[in-house]
């Protein structure tokens, strides 16, 4: 058992991909679907490059794109505008909030991994690129599987400065009573999220499987062969390592071991973000 006011107090959660969403594909399809409508194709590396911030600066940051503002250009003769912006995001909403319920499922290990932090004495705070409107579905679903975390906040409660901005971790780390930044860990599935907690000055975490940065299923996971699940495994891990992640686990069973691990370095004086 380590010191409590020399060890992490609290983990603060990416949502869709990280502890819901195996793959992230809610928002995903919603992406797709909404482009699809506006006659421009877009790919799933497009869509998944920004994933994790929040869903209109997502937008925006697709529509930048060099390939899909030449197709915008093309199909409707002149550059997006705002009001381009505002449609695409009412759509992209409605559909989203249509299917949350379906992509509201913990992951493997979350539940059990849950259960560990909590009886380790550990507090559960969550950030997320979703609005208010989505994490009521998602919360209140998820909650009826098993999972829940003791704070939940969109980037609605921080004038909408969502990742990579740190806002909502300072705000966790106000609502949970956490007593300094380094005594915390941000555990996400997408650059935007160790960019959120580096940032932030807490540790940095990326979980693999089930992340929006592999990009799979979970049966598409499951079926993979050793060699390749390994490969895509390795290439998910040196984009989070070359976002600056402090660490970087396949599966979120890895999770609580880590932490002692933290409380260890943290003994020994080391801080997050050390590199």
């Amino acid at each position: 058992m380590h010191d409590i006011e020399n060890a992490i107090q609290g983990v603060i959660f990416d949502w869709a991909g990280t502890t819901v969403d195996f793959g992230c594909f809610a928002p995903v399809n919603a992406f797709l679907e909404i482009f699809k409508k506006a006659g421009v194709e877009v790919t799933m590396e497009e869509i998944r490059s920004p994933m994790g911030m929040l869903k209109r600066d997502h937008l925006k940051t697709m529509l930048q794109m060099p390939r899909i503002s030449r197709l915008w250009e093309e199909k409707h003769g002149r550059k997006f505008a705002e009001r381009d912006l505002d449609l695409l995001f009412k759509g992209f909403e409605s559909l989203l909030l249509a299917s949350l319920k379906e992509y509201s499922d913990p992951l493997p290990h979350v539940l059990d991994t849950v259960r560990a932090l909590k009886d380790m004495g550990l507090k559960i705070g969550s950030t997320t690129g979703y609005t208010d409107i989505m994490m009521d579905i998602v919360v209140h679903s998820a909650r009826e599987k098993g999972y829940a975390a003791d704070f939940v906040i969109t980037p609605d409660a921080t004038a909408s400065f969502g990742r990579p901005f740190p806002y909502m971790i300072f705000r966790n780390i106000e609502a949970l009573r956490i007593t300094s930044s380094w005594k915390t860990i941000k555990v996400g599935d997408t650059v935007a999220d160790i960019q959120e907690g580096r940032n932030a000055g807490v540790w940095s975490a990326a979980v693999i499987a089930g992340s929006s940065q592999m990009g799979l299923g979970l049966e598409e996971y499951k079926a993979l062969p050793e060699a390749k699940r390994q490969a895509a495994v390795n290439i998910a891990r040196d984009a989070f390592m070359l976002a600056g992640a402090d660490f970087v686990i396949e599966t979120m069973a890895e999770l609580p071991p880590l932490i002692e691990k933290i409380n260890g370095l943290l003994a020994e004086g080391k801080r997050p973000n050390a590199r």
